[in-house]
């Protein structure tokens, strides 16, 4: 034990073996809703691949790519299938452009391997130094109302309609849970008491059994045994086409500025950057996101990217990789203990996912809106992310008027070639949509 806290830097850090793990149950638990939601998606496929086949093929590349990143990079970032490029991946690809699922698998296992590769290379350090500093905290800021956003459509308490989106009806007891659960959090957050998050969803689990919300099955059984991932199913025969590269580019692409998004966000809440705003061991985590990516299309899955559900484990007191050990853990666990996990509602998580997004919003204090060559990307950047459901879009958002009101102004000095390529290729990316 002496040598892991040593490994990880606990006391440097000024966290604790406690604290860590109950950060690493925190993010966990935001993040579990992917071992029903994935399985329910690409299952939809048929055709042999299965909900339980992807049901394990989630929890172990999820559980890879976790403690990867734990001992790679030693930061509190958990991974797994990505939501958006799993329907991407469903709906787009397999169901829209008629391509076998093996096919769309080779896709995301060569889109890893050039990952690792761009990783290695420093290509995508590179890009993450170029994003200006006023975007990295913009960043931050529209991940949180991202992150609100998902809870609240989770708790039901944001719901589709001819406006777009309205408030939903609290007669709808998730909405009702999805309240009482953030008004426990603030309290618990309130009173400084220890692993507040993680005790919040916990009581709302418990309070939802009443109101017929948190449904203990009949005959529930804690223990199943999984079903075998779907191994290395990969069609190669495919790769030089025209569709093909285009698939492949677009998980690339997508799961490149998802990632950099992220892990601005998560260690800009964290206070892990350092004096020039840059992200610590960035080449490590990077390279742990696409070991995640390769090992999840071996293992018969979408692609694997790092979850801003670790956002949450951060609020809780995460801040080394211990956090995302423990997260990578309790998705092994899972294989057998799915039932158990399984039992937290959605309304529980999303109290803690809004509240979570109440604390990473605070870097907008920061931001220079008195200069509106800096205040207008700013906007966009946060706007974007919650209006385009997209990270990746976000940042482009925030890169192109950044360039552009910066050229405007004719304030070359925040500008650099790197950045003015990036704003190009964020264009191309536009276009092309």
């Amino acid at each position: 034990m002496i040598k892991r806290v040593d490994f990880f830097k606990l006391a440097q850090n000024g966290t604790s073996v406690r604290r860590e793990a109950a950060a690493g149950i925190t993010t966990f638990i935001t993040m579990a809703y992917i071992l029903a939601v994935n399985p329910l998606m690409m299952g939809a496929i048929g055709d042999g691949m299965t909900a339980g086949a992807v049901f394990t093929a989630t929890a172990l590349a999820s559980a890879i790519a976790s403690i990867a990143m734990a001992f790679l990079a030693n930061l509190p970032i958990a991974l797994a299938p990505g939501m958006g490029l799993n329907a991407f991946f469903t709906y787009t690809v397999v169901f829209g452009m008629g391509c076998s699922w093996q096919t769309a698998l080779t896709a995301v296992f060569l889109e890893g391997v050039i990952f690792i590769l761009l990783s290695l290379v420093n290509v995508r350090e590179a890009i993450i130094n170029t994003i200006p500093a006023t975007l990295k905290k913009s960043v931050a800021v529209g991940i949180g109302f991202f992150i609100a956003l998902i809870g609240l459509e989770n708790a039901k308490i944001v719901v589709d309609s001819a406006t777009l989106v309205t408030m939903g009806s609290f007669s709808d007891k998730n909405a009702l849970l999805g309240v009482i659960g953030f008004a426990i959090i603030a309290v618990l957050y309130i009173r400084k008491t220890p692993g507040g998050i993680l005790l919040g969803m916990i009581i709302t689990t418990i309070i939802g059994i009443p109101m017929g919300i948190t449904i203990i099955p009949e005959g529930f059984k804690p223990v199943s045994l999984p079903d075998a991932p779907l191994f290395a199913k990969f069609d190669f025969s495919q790769i030089l086409t025209l569709k093909f590269l285009i698939i492949m580019f677009t998980f690339l692409f997508t799961d490149i500025f998802d990632t950099i998004g992220t892990l601005v966000g998560v260690t800009s809440q964290a206070g892990l950057l350092d004096k020039n705003g840059k992200i610590p061991r960035v080449k490590q985590a990077l390279l742990a996101d696409a070991v995640g990516t390769v090992s999840g299309a071996a293992l018969g899955t979408s692609t694997v990217t790092s979850y801003v559900e670790s956002a949450a484990g951060v609020a809780a007191g995460g801040r080394t990789g211990l956090t995302a050990l423990v997260t990578g853990g309790l998705f092994l666990a899972s294989l057998v203990l799915g039932p158990v996990f399984l039992l937290v509602p959605s309304a529980a998580t999303a109290s803690a996912l809004l509240f979570v997004g109440f604390l990473m919003i605070s870097p907008i204090t920061e931001i220079d809106f008195k200069d509106p060559s800096e205040g207008i990307p700013a906007f966009l950047t946060i706007a974007s992310m919650p209006f385009f459901y997209s990270i990746a879009d976000g940042i482009a958002a925030g890169v192109i008027s950044y360039t552009v009101l910066k050229l405007a102004k004719g304030d070359f000095k925040k500008l650099n070639v790197a950045t003015a390529a990036l704003c190009v290729v964020f264009i191309i990316h536009f276009a092309l949509k």
